[in-house]
């Protein structure tokens, strides 16, 4: 297969990862409306959890135990839903850059989104693809985590209570699903 076509296929399995609404990208907008940088750091704590998974499931593609998966779930929807509750609360949720670079981490490993993703088409991309798709993948992620926030950060501060909203429900909503599909892998 062309280089090309290996490259772009995983650019866009980067971008399947990486746009759709949910968790990060709600943290990433709020944190956005301070600087672009703010929620960029975000995304680079996401994208080293993706790191951190595309390792793993290297590694250990056939000996991902299962019954490890809801802790993740209940973990993360409690987080999910705690940090809905700091944006909604707090005027700037956080100050530092450093700080969002961990919320995005904490998020991204315990996102069963992102989980997910790894162990089904993040297994394809390391199996049948080769590591021209990878790099086509993180291209793909740092393109989101520097275009998106830049983006954000133009909103006008108006708009400012409606991404906080927004954002908060889309946390709230993540958070309550990953509970009740973590209680529910537990009986």
């Amino acid at each position: 297969m062309n280089l090309f076509y290996v490259f772009l296929i995983g650019y866009l399995m980067g971008i399947s990862l990486a746009a759709p609404p949910g968790p990060v990208n709600a943290i990433m907008a709020n944190e956005s409306l301070k600087t672009s940088i703010h929620g960029t750091s975000v995304g680079a704590g996401a994208m080293t959890a993706d790191a951190i998974f595309m390792i793993i499931v290297f590694f250990l593609r056939s000996e991902i135990p299962s019954f490890v998966l809801k802790y993740f779930y209940i973990a993360g929807g409690l987080i999910m839903i705690y940090l809905s509750y700091a944006i909604i609360k707090s005027k700037m949720p956080s100050k530092s850059k450093s700080g969002n670079y961990i919320v995005g981490l904490t998020m991204g490993i315990t996102n069963p989104f992102q989980i997910t993703w790894w162990l089904t088409a993040g297994l394809f991309l390391l199996n049948v693809l080769s590591w021209i798709s990878v790099i086509g993948f993180f291209s793909a992620i740092v393109t989101w985590i520097v275009l998106f926030p830049t983006l954000m950060s133009k909103i006008e501060s108006r708009y400012a209570i409606y991404v906080k909203i927004i954002s908060s429900l889309i946390l709230i909503i993540f958070g309550i699903y990953m509970l009740y599909y973590g209680a529910n892998q537990m009986i």
